[in-house]
């Protein structure tokens, strides 16, 4: 099979999207993700026994649900590579919207948190951007925590990394505390799509809050006068995450829209 038959029948049998198809070819014939180019210009080359199974067992597997990340064991969040399987959480592009915030926000030489760190991708960009800030990352799940110190070593990016529930424990003050932390509701149908990535990294609680309350409820006491505490959550729970900012004493309270539009993101300021 030619590389272009192959690129077609994942999109044409399978019904995926051809830069997934393109992207999980790349890998299956070993060369980098950035190699798309190599692609166009080989495309009549024949595709050996073993690497056309390979990709083959990869569209399949693509076509279930698996995130892609997972299949090619990469993910590029902003601008960095990140290494990333199943242990964590897929890193969204929508996430980058909470980097944004958290860098306007994060002096030069400041301290961060980030809480339920996963692959470590919020607290490798802000130690990426920020070199000289303190940046440290707390995930209660030791697995997590390997491949987030993974990444940090691969990249050369010196955070330290806490196993640990929340806040709880840690010491402080912060110029910024941030976390992408699981947000949906137990009973959402939406977790069965998802079935492939950590459920503890994606619900909490019946109306997929309970995690952000306990954030909420222990930030204050963590954070320098006019630190800022800053969260993602689901595009149904701006309001109800504002709410809870404010009856916790911060101000400044708002929301942050990602590139679709969508109240992604939501945060509160410790008065000075």
């Amino acid at each position: 099979m030619q590389i272009q038959q192959a690129l077609n029948a994942a999109c044409s049998a399978l019904g995926l999207e051809r830069l997934d198809a393109q992207l999980m070819l790349l890998h299956a014939l070993g060369r980098p993700q950035n190699d798309r180019a190599w692609l166009l210009a080989h495309d009549r080359d024949a595709l050996d026994a073993d690497t056309e199974m390979r990709y083959i067992d990869l569209t399949r597997r693509r076509a279930a649900g698996m995130p892609l990340a997972y299949l090619t064991g990469q993910r590029e969040f902003y601008g960095l590579t990140l290494q990333v399987d199943a242990r964590v959480l897929d890193p969204r592009p929508d996430t980058e919207t909470l980097v944004d915030w958290a860098l306007e926000n994060l002096p030069a030489q400041g301290s961060a948190i980030d809480l339920g760190t996963g692959s470590g991708a919020i607290a490798l960009a802000l130690k990426h951007r920020r070199p000289e800030a303190r940046v440290s990352a707390v995930d209660a799940s030791a697995d997590a925590l390997a491949v987030a110190q993974a990444n940090a070593q691969r990249l050369g990016l010196s955070v330290q990394f806490v196993q640990g529930d929340w806040l709880r424990g840690v010491r402080g003050p912060f110029d910024l505390i941030v976390s992408n932390p699981p947000y949906i509701a137990e009973d959402d149908p939406h977790l069965e799509k998802l079935g492939h990535e950590p459920r503890m990294a994606l619900a909490s609680g019946p109306d997929g809050l309970d995690a952000i309350r306990i954030i909420i409820a222990q930030a204050p006491a963590q954070l320098r006068a006019g630190g800022w505490l800053l969260l993602e959550h689901g595009w149904q729970q701006a309001e109800a995450v504002r709410a809870l900012l404010a009856q916790a004493g911060l101000g400044q309270v708002q929301s942050r829209r990602d590139l679709a539009g969508i109240e992604r993101c939501s945060g509160g300021q410790r008065p000075a």
